[in-house]
């Protein structure tokens, strides 16, 4: 596939790398001369000029491309960017800050295929690896929800019981279930939690404490059969 990036700064050249890796062809556009010098030194593509300009846009032949990613640090300059890959029929991915508001993000996510926060993103990694290996953060849905994979333990509440027999604070819903070592898939009833085994959960942040008790650990098996009805 081929895409174009806008920006060749940390998040814009990190991913061009990524996707070359893959096999792709990349075309980085750029406005800063010393950022568009160092992508060249990596033998990216690159066009010199302003994201925003259908013009500079052109001249990276984004009518060509797959998805253009506007990646710079410049709201102005990423949605204009994703505009014109729009207009052209690209798949566009508008990167925000993440200091924005929720009803800024909302409003460009209505206009572009997909909006990406590169700094929450990276706080889910450095977050992952403080948790350990029971709990992975999977990604930020919105500003209060959140997709998290939970391994069952040994210590785990709900070790020995079944889907239909897990109760979650209101605020969450189980999405994917998988044994260990085998793929995820729907969760169904009857489905026996057991230690290794994973669930996808989707949770308001205010809960996911709470739900990594019931589902992890720490919590007792009264806590669990109180959870359950207390039968």
């Amino acid at each position: 596939m081929r895409f174009v990036i806008i920006g060749g700064g940390r998040v814009g050249l990190r991913t061009a790398r990524v996707l070359r890796e893959e096999g792709h062809d990349v075309t980085l556009v750029e406005a800063d001369a010393d950022k568009a010098d160092r992508a060249r030194t990596d033998d990216f593509e690159v066009v010199e000029g302003d994201g925003s300009s259908e013009a500079v846009l052109e001249a990276a032949d984004l009518p060509t491309a797959d998805a253009v990613g506007a990646l710079t640090g410049d709201l102005n300059v990423n949605f204009a960017a994703c505009m014109v890959g729009k207009h052209h029929g690209a798949r566009t991915v508008l990167r925000i800050d993440e200091d924005y508001r929720e009803d800024i993000y909302r409003k460009f996510a209505s206009d572009v295929d997909e909006v990406v926060y590169p700094e929450r993103l990276g706080a889910i990694g450095a977050k992952n690896a403080l948790l350990g290996g029971n709990v992975r953060a999977i990604a930020d849905v919105a500003q209060n929800l959140q997709v998290v994979e939970l391994t069952i333990t040994d210590e785990s509440p709900m070790n020995g019981y079944s889907i239909s027999e897990l109760s979650l604070p209101a605020n969450s819903r189980v999405l994917a279930f998988g044994k260990e070592d085998a793929p995820m898939g729907i969760p169904l009833p009857d489905d026996s939690l057991a230690a290794g085994d994973r669930l996808a959960v989707l949770a308001d942040f205010d809960v996911l404490e709470d739900v990594r008790r019931i589902l992890v650990g720490d919590a007792s098996r009264a806590t669990a059969d109180a959870m359950r009805g207390g039968t």
